[in-house]
Parts: structure tokens; sequence; C-alpha cells
């Protein structure tokens, strides 16, 4: 057949060579041979793939390209959504480059056809067949032998095409396979590829063995091990020791001997060290149990730290690390005073409650320096397993102690302060509750046997000073909390954090800043506005960043080159805070009838809240809005029913609630709020409403109200008054029924108010409304 000459498009490739007769997918995503692909497909012509010499080239010329390639059609174009183009063709016939006739904007070159001879000899022909040999010697080797191409490389007689077809599925590289591209007599095309293919079937052989070489050592090893575990089993049979023990268990049996464990835990020690002895290295068990023994001996059997009983002592650490607290302080002394007359009693198991950063965490480090003792801390925020409290059983893979186990290691002591950070913020799930696990932990009864499902061995906590910390109790089942001895600490009031702001945060903070005592004048009067104008909070955290704000204003200006000392003033305070974010707006929103002040106690601490009443025509309806409660829900019905009952008391018509709606609203609207301690304030603002009296600016109230006008008792007075105290009030309205609380009361608060003790609600109003007195309320 001659050879014919044609007119393709060129489409350069790089590392890819096509031989005829080979399907072949190919990505283009360069312009000039995304242009000759589109073409191809447009005009449905034949396009010519040539190899470039420098892959590395990205626009290559006529210059960078082989002169020989393959003529092939488009099966395919696909656009991927990355916009890369892939090209399925098929290579029909060889090509010889006559002279490139346009570059721009695609290839196009004039070229010779290159056909193979329709005749060959029995040279050829014989080179042909064991080429096929080789070719199915060489899939034999593959790991997964490809059926598909064994049953096409049988299937193709044609010697060049042979050829072709397993020199495109050879992992050779791409020059090579364009030197043969370019070889177009038979005989030598059959022996470069015979030769390549050679080269590749030692490589696969040569892979084979050393595969089966590797299986054949493994199982020697296996084989190994079992015979080795036998003789161990035969020397025991006969009563011989063994040769020698290895290094690490004699290491384990001499750290057994020195950890003072108790009986029961030795004997199960030297149990497990026996079977390690008699298991091979190898083995996953082994590893699970030497894990395991290490743990044993790592653990404190029987190390008690000295504990520090000076009670005078004690007393100056918790007095230098925390200011107030009083409450906290004197159980610790009680704690050591106890200890002291009976070094053998159970330690207490305390449980500080308060919002947050009132100093529940730092508290308990503190207590761990007064005793002398090492502390550890475990946060259970978000735990949801039993297991991290109890540990996991040996049986799972990668299992470990629990939580307590694993502090008590840390400490290196059977007596350290252990704090379990935000017990209340534990959540049942379907890996059990870690409430119930808790209850052998946190009962003195109990603990001195504790047993993690880990170790499996009982284990003394009796000694532990255990430590919880928790934000509220409604969320501790009742058994827990009866085990521990609730201490409540509640907000500090202003004073308070002003003496705190002066003797920790302010000289915490310039350590933080890298400040020098002597370079900064922070006077009270700033940090007084910087308490009262930009922090409403229970703790101090957002007082102390407020604080490293301004500290850090300073720095900048030192860093700069400015002189010290630097003297902050209270102007200065808004140029670096920015506006104040807190204002006394009492008296603003209690200068209209339907408005009283009442006080909430919140998870961070007390707060008050407004209580709005309106009336607008209608048909007696009680509109309650504000996100509130079913409890505050039922406090304002009850409210409502009451200010009926007094109707003609107020100068209201009693008929007249059957022609409008009383509308109550407590604004934050976005902040759930319920619980029965809001009555009195509804009362009252409904009663200002009707009556037309406004509330005084300066009161705010607390408590439950009955049918018959009685102001029953509520909880969080200590929280709600120092609240009360920090928005500017002067007279607070407490059930009487709560005078006993009066002594939790902070001295500061009580010098700045004025306490009112109401039995009913007619002394409320006395109390409470302009313009009618306060002669019949009792002023404490």
């Amino acid at each position: 057949m001659a050879d014919e000459t044609a007119e393709l498009l060129i489409l350069p490739v790089r590392d890819v060579v096509l031989f005829p007769g080979v399907v072949l997918p190919v990505a283009v995503n360069r312009p000039r041979s995304t242009a000759a692909a589109q073409e191809a497909v447009r005009t449905r012509s034949r396009i010519g793939f040539l190899l470039q010499r420098n892959a590395a080239a990205e626009d290559p010329g006529p210059e960078d390209l082989y002169r020989v390639g393959t003529v092939a059609s488009v099966i395919r174009f696909v656009t991927a959504a990355d916009g890369v183009h892939h090209l399925i063709c098929q290579g029909e016939q060889r090509f010889e480059v006559q002279e490139f006739i346009q570059t721009d904007p695609v290839l196009k070159a004039r070229v010779t056809l290159l056909s193979d001879p329709e005749e060959v000899s029995h040279e050829v022909e014989a080179r042909g067949l064991y080429l096929r040999d080789r070719a199915l010697e060489a899939l034999q080797l593959l790991p997964q032998t490809p059926v598909e191409l064994v049953g096409t490389i049988q299937a193709v007689k044609a010697p060049g095409q042979l050829a072709d077809l397993v020199i495109s599925v050879t992992d050779t590289d791409s020059a090579e396979k364009q030197q043969i591209l370019e070889t177009l007599d038979l005989t030598a095309r059959l022996d470069r590829v015979i030769g390549a293919l050679s080269k590749r079937i030692e490589v696969l052989k040569l892979s084979h063995d050393i595969g089966e070489k590797t299986r054949e050592a493994l199982s020697e090893r296996q084989k190994e091990a079992v015979l080795r575990e036998q003789l161990r089993q035969i020397r025991r049979q006969l009563g011989e020791e063994p040769e020698g023990s290895a290094p690490e268990v004699k290491e384990l049996g001499e750290a057994i001997d020195r950890a003072g464990m108790p009986e029961e835990a030795r004997e199960q020690a030297l149990r497990e060290l026996h079977r390690l002895e008699r298991m091979p290295e190898g083995s996953g068990e082994h590893s699970m149990v030497r894990t395991y023994l290490d743990w044993l001996v790592a653990l404190p059997w029987s190390k008690l730290d000295p504990e520090n009983l000076d009670i005078e002592g004690a007393r100056r650490v918790l007095d230098a690390d925390h200011f107030g607290l009083e409450k906290v302080k004197r159980r610790i002394l009680e704690f050591l005073a106890v200890r002291k007359l009976n070094p053998q009693g159970r330690s207490p198991i305390l449980c500080f409650v308060g919002p947050p950063g009132v100093g529940k965490t730092s508290l308990g480090q503190s207590i761990a320096r007064a005793l002398g003792l090492k502390f550890v801390r475990v946060s259970l925020g978000g735990v949801h397993d039993e297991a991290e409290i109890r540990g996991h059983r040996r049986t799972y893979l990668g299992s470990l102690p629990g939580n307590i186990i694993q502090a008590l290691r840390r400490a290196g002591t059977r007596n350290p302060v252990l704090m379990l950070d935000e017990v209340d913020k534990l959540s049942a799930s379907i890996q059990g509750d870690p409430y119930s696990a808790l209850l052998e932990v946190l009962d003195p009864e109990q603990n001195s046997t504790f047993r993690d499902n880990y170790i499996g061995l009982p284990f003394d906590l009796s000694r532990v000073l255990f430590i919880c910390t928790a934000n509220v109790l409604d969320g501790i089942p009742a058994p827990v909390r009866d085990r521990m001895e609730l201490i409540e600490i509640t907000g500090y009031t202003e004073e308070e954090k002003l003496e705190i702001a002066r003797r920790y945060l302010v000289p915490r903070q310039l350590v933080a800043n890298g400040l020098a005592q002597s370079a900064v004048q922070l006077p009270d009067e700033v940090l007084k506005r910087i308490i009262s104008d930009y922090t409403r909070e229970s703790g101090v955290r957002s007082l102390e960043r407020q604080i490293g704000a301004v500290l850090r204003s300073v720095a900048v200006g030192i860093a700069s080159g400015q002189e010290g000392p630097v003297a902050i003033a209270i102007e200065d305070v808004s140029r670096i805070l920015g506006a104040p974010r807190y204002h006394g707006e009492i008296a603003m929103r209690t200068s209209v009838p339907g408005v009283a002040t009442g006080l909430a106690w919140t998870p961070v601490g007390g707060d008050i809240l407004f209580i709005e009443s309106s009336r607008v025509p209608g048909s007696g309806r009680l509109i309650l809005t504000g996100q509130l409660g079913d409890v505050m829900k039922e406090s304002a019905q009850a409210a409502v029913t009451l200010v009926k009952g007094q109707a003609e008391r107020l100068g209201a018509d009693p008929a007249s609630f059957d022609k409008i709606d009383l509308h109550i609203h407590v604004p934050a609207g976005a902040i759930p709020k319920d619980g029965p301690s809001a009555g009195v304030a509804i009362f009252t603002s409904l009663a200002s409403l009707l009556s037309g009296r406004t509330v005084r600016s300066d009161v705010a109230m607390t408590g439950e109200i009955s049918l018959r006008g009685l102001v029953l008792p509520v909880g969080g007075i200590r929280e709600k008054t120092v609240a009360a105290a920090r928005a500017g009030i002067r007279t607070v309205i407490l059930p009487a029924r709560n005078r006993r609380d009066f002594d939790d009361i902070p001295e500061s608060a009580r010098q700045r108010l004025q306490f009112i003790w109401a039995e009913r609600i007619e002394e409320v109003l006395a109390a409470a409304l302009e313009g009618i007195g306060a002669r019949r309320a009792a002023a404490a």
C-alpha cells in the first residue's frame, strides 16, 4: 500500500505516546491544544498526536516536537467541572511531518501517512509469535491478571499491531516508546518491543520472588514463635526453670515489689507478669498485658504526701490568694482542724456552686497550696460516657482507665486535691450516665474500694480531697448532690471587685503585658468607672479583660517611645474602652405608671428586670410577652386575680376589666424567664397602672404572692440584693420570711440599701407607690 499525503491538525502531548490501534484518554488544558481538539470535533476530522521533546514547554512550537506521530480519530470529547477537556481517541496510523503549514491559532501540518506492509516474512511472523508468548507470561506475573487484555493479545494476528499493542501497555518511558513508534521496519520494531518487554518481565519476576521470600520469612517466624511457646510449656511441665527472664520482666517484677500494692493487687500483678513471661513478644496480647502492668506499678497505691496542718499558715495562704469568700475559708480551716485531731479521718467532698468568674477553680489551687498537697484537675464539661469516669474494660483495643485513676497517676500520690471541674455539665447518652459512675467516687462510705473497670482492683480514694465546681445545681441528680457538701460562692459587690482588681487583677495584667509596677498609675477612681460602666457580671473575668485593654493601650505608648510613668485618668477610660456599656436607666424606665423593678436570679448571678403593664380596649384577655416560662405565667395570672380583688382600693372600676385587655411584658424578650419570684413585681406593676401612680424609681422588689395577698419567701436573696446595690437601687422589698437570709447579704450591700420586709401585698404597695408613703412598712 503506497503512502499518502494529508493535512492534519496537530495536538502536542507530554509523556504520552499513542500507537495505532490503541484507545487512549488524553487531558488537554492548553489554549492551542484545546482549540485543536475543538476544531477536530467540530469538523469531524482526524487529529495528529506528536510527543514534545521537552515536557516542560508550555507552548511548544514545531521545533519542540518529534516528527513522527499517530493519526487518531476522536471518539468522545468531555469538559469536566474544573474546566479541563478530556479526549478519548483511537490511534489509526503512523505519520511523518513534512512541513508545518500553520502555527496559530492551532498547529497544522502536511504529513505523510505511513502503513505497515501487508505481506510479512516468516522471520517477522516468528518474532510475533514469540512476542505474544512473552506478553502472556508478563501478564501472569501481575498481582491481578487483566482477563480482557489477555483475550485482546490472543486475538491480534498482525505482528505490527501486536507490537504496538504490547508496547503501549508496557511500563517504559515515553522516549523509548517514541523510538519504537519511529521504527518502521517490522523486524527492528519487534526486536525493540521484545527487548523492552524482557526487561519488564525480569523486574516482575524479581518482585514476585521478593514477595514469596517475605511470605516465607513471616511463616517461618510464626512457626518459630509456636515452637518457642511449646518449648516453654514442656519445660514448665518438667519443672525446669527458663534459661533466663527477659530484662523487661525482671524490671516489672522489681517495680511491683516497690509499688507497695495491697495483697490483692500484688497477686493480680504477679499473675499478669507470669502470663507476660510466657507470651511471645509479637503477639497482640503481649502489649496489652504490658500496658496493664505499667498502669499497676505507676499508681500511688501507698504513697501519701505529708499535709500542712498549720492552721494559721493555711489562713495566710488563703487570704493572700483570694479576697472575701469567708465561708469557704472557714470550711477549709475546719477540715484542717479535724484532720489534725483525727489523722485517719475521711476527707470531705466539697462542691463550690456559683456563677462564672468568681474564683471556684483557682480556689481549689489555693486550697492545695495551703495544705501542701498536689493539685490535679479533671474537666467534666461535655463528658457523656460512663467509661470516662470508671474506665474501659481491658477487652477493648486501646482501652484506658477513667479520668479519676489517670488523675491520681499524674498526681503521684493517694491524697491530692482533685478538682472535678464543671460537674453540672455532664450528660447521659447511649454510652451510659456519668453521674451514676460518680455516685461511688463521691460517697465516703464507698470510695475506699473504688473499682475502675480497666484496673479491675479496689483503689482507696478516701484520702483524696475532692472539690467539685458547678454553676447551677438544677442539672445535678439529687443522689449526687446528697453526697457533696454544697458551698455557695455568690457574686462580688463593687467594693469587693475594686479590692480584687487592686490586689490581684492589675498586678497580673501588668506582668501579662510586660509593664513594670512603676510604669502605670491606675487610681481607684478609674477602676470604679470600669467596674460600674463597662462590666455587669458576678465574677471578675470581664473586669480583668477591660483592665488588660487599658494596660495594652499604655504598652503601645511606652513601646512607641512615650516616657513613663503613664497616669490613666477617668477621661481616658472612654477613649480606650469606648462608650460606657451600662447605664443607670431605672429612673427613666419607672417614670410612668405600670412599670416596676423586679429582682431576678440567673446562673451568672443576680440581675434586675423591669415589669411593664399596659391596658387597651378589649374583652378581658391577659396578654403575656417576653418569653415567660409556665411558672412565671401562673404568677402573672395570680397577680391579675389579686388586682381585680383590690380594684376598688386602687381606684379602678371592677366592671371595667371585661372591657379592657391587660398586657404584661418583660423586656429582653430574647432571654427565657421563669420562676415565681416576680409575682410581687407583677402585682405592683398592675397596681401602678390601674391607680395611675408611678413606682418609686429607687425601689426594687422580689417575692411570690398568694391569692390571699401574702408575700411568700423566695431564694437567691444575696445575689438579688447585690445586683440591686450594683444597679443603684436604694430600697429593696423582700418577703418577711426571708429575714433568715439577712446575714448572707454582704456588709457593703447592707450599708447601701434600705430593707423592707413585707408580710402582705398592702405593705408592698405602701412602700413602692409614689404618693402613698412607707409609714406602714416595716423597715430593718
